[in-house]
């Protein structure tokens, strides 16, 4: 039988918390005159005063070990529940959005994903701006931990690959979290500062740089600004594109660092190295495409290019000139390595590079057995050969992965939405990519003009995105309470 209350208890803990974290937005809009201050100090009451009732009503249950299947429910129940806290100042703020469009834009950035039904940003008061990239960097935060603690634990798409690394959680092994946790956050907090620091120093506003400084470490996409980078066009690029590689890769490197390894340790990883030079041969491949079918000069071209593919592939979601415009085949790269994703135990989404690898070594090993059927070929990733659990894992996120774009995209034409919006709305949505493409974003360059029924299906593709598809379909299985 499963126990809800420490999962009440956990889930009434970080709505309190995400409660408490509102009072930033406020003091900044109350420091700059704005009427949004006092929003955003309700919702604070709101959110803090609901969550430390629902964590007091549960703290009886405070005490055991979570089991797996408690692990699922607690990641899905924040997942899903933090977004109603968080699009409040939405509701009640200067946006006046309505609750769906409150709760997109919520879950859209605590999964950072960065897709937006928000028009007139630059418009908006500081603090809205502020909350917007906040919701960006502490879904990132919590995204980090669900990689490297959670997800090798529940097994779901082949991470228990990496238990072997010595992180294991749940029961006895606990308190080694709470070490990885320090250093996670020590580590994020660091790439933020030098972040925003950085973009500081290329022009940008304190406001600016602020959001796209959590933004960028979270691969969130969320900006202060309708143009996205696009008045930070030179140095801004070339420093986005610095911080979106450096937010994608996996984090469980940059935890080695801190307990003392080099920094070849991050170089050697084979899959930090496929995901650069996937991004390379992506970004010069679109670049020679474009200066060919063009004429332009090819360092502006470079620049956009790397700085949009990096945005796609690392799924933050930050864009600069118009991507619409590229042609045919530079839209067919981005939807590729977009699929694909970035590095698995990191923040981004897609597929992720660590399971595309092992697909295609698995393809290679099938053919190998082929060509000589005496042999035996196992399936080996940076060394070492892939176990059938994470093998069966790998395949079934892989499979499943290409299934739901063609199921979603369908149920998109079905709601009304056009087949080009749709492919590319729940590409955008699995991947947690932000990017839109099609004739309903071409208005605005946002999702607002998306019926309700197509904005649920993000909002679903989303989070299935982000927990890893199996983690939010299990639950719908009577044998998962059952048990």
């Amino acid at each position: 039988m499963i126990d809800l209350r420490p999962i009440g208890h956990i889930v009434g803990l970080t709505v309190a918390f995400l409660g408490a974290t509102m009072l930033i937005p406020a003091a900044v809009d109350w420091f700059l005159g704005s009427q949004d201050a006092l929003v955003f100090l309700v919702c604070a009451l709101i959110c803090g005063g609901t969550g430390a009732l629902i964590a007091l009503a549960s703290r009886n249950g405070v005490g055991t070990a979570l089991t797996v299947r408690e692990a699922y429910l607690v990641t899905l129940a924040i997942w899903v529940f933090l977004p109603i806290a968080g699009g409040l100042p939405f509701i009640l703020g200067a946006t006046d959005s309505r609750f769906i469009d409150a709760y997109f834009e919520a879950v859209s950035g605590l999964t950072t994903t960065g897709a937006s039904v928000l028009v007139g940003l630059d418009e908006l008061p500081p603090g809205i701006n502020l909350w917007r990239g906040m919701l960006n960097w502490l879904g990132g935060l919590g995204i980090a931990f669900v990689a490297m603690i959670f997800l090798p634990v529940m097994r779901v798409g082949g991470m228990q690959f990496f238990r072997t690394e010595g992180f294991d959680t749940l029961g006895k092994v606990l308190p080694r979290a709470t070490d990885i946790a320090k250093s996670l956050v020590a580590v994020y907090a660091a790439l933020t500062v030098a972040a925003l620091l950085t973009y500081l120093a290329v022009g940008m506003s304190t406001l600016d740089a602020t959001v796209n400084a959590m933004a960028s470490i979270a691969t969130g996409g969320f900006s202060s600004r309708d143009a996205s980078f696009g008045p930070y066009q030179g140095a801004g690029e070339y420093a986005g594109t610095v911080f979106m590689i450096l937010g994608s890769l996996p984090y469980i490197r940059y935890v080695q660092m801190v307990t003392g390894a080099s920094l070849l340790s991050v170089l050697r990883d084979v899959q930090v190295q496929a995901y650069l030079r996937w991004i390379a041969v992506s970004v010069l491949a679109v670049t020679a495409w474009r200066v060919l079918t063009t004429g332009d000069s090819v360092e502006p071209v470079f620049r956009e290019t790397l700085f949009n593919l990096t945005s796609i592939m690392s799924s933050t979601g930050f864009f600069s000139g118009s991507f619409a415009t590229w042609g045919g085949f530079s839209v067919v790269v981005a939807f590729v390595i977009g699929v694909i994703g970035a590095c698995s135990g990191s923040s981004a989404a897609g597929l992720s590079v660590f399971r595309v690898q092992v697909s295609a070594a698995a393809i290679r090993a099938q053919l190998r057995q082929i060509a000589s059927p005496n042999r035996v070929q196992p399936v080996k990733y940076a060394g070492r050969t892939v176990d059938a659990e994470t093998m069966n894992g790998v395949i079934m996120y892989v499979c499943a992965f290409i299934l739901l774009i063609g199921v979603m995209s369908v149920a998109m034409t079905l709601v009304g939405v056009d087949t080009q919006s749709a492919i590319f709305a729940v590409w955008t949505s699995i991947g947690n990519i932000g990017y839109g493409y099609g004739p309903l974003v071409e208005r605005t360059g946002t999702f607002i003009d998306f019926p309700d029924p197509a904005i649920v299906l993000m909002i679903v593709a989303m989070l299935m995105g982000r927990l890893g598809l199996l983690a939010l379909l299990v639950v719908v299985l009577p044998r998962f309470w059952m048990r």
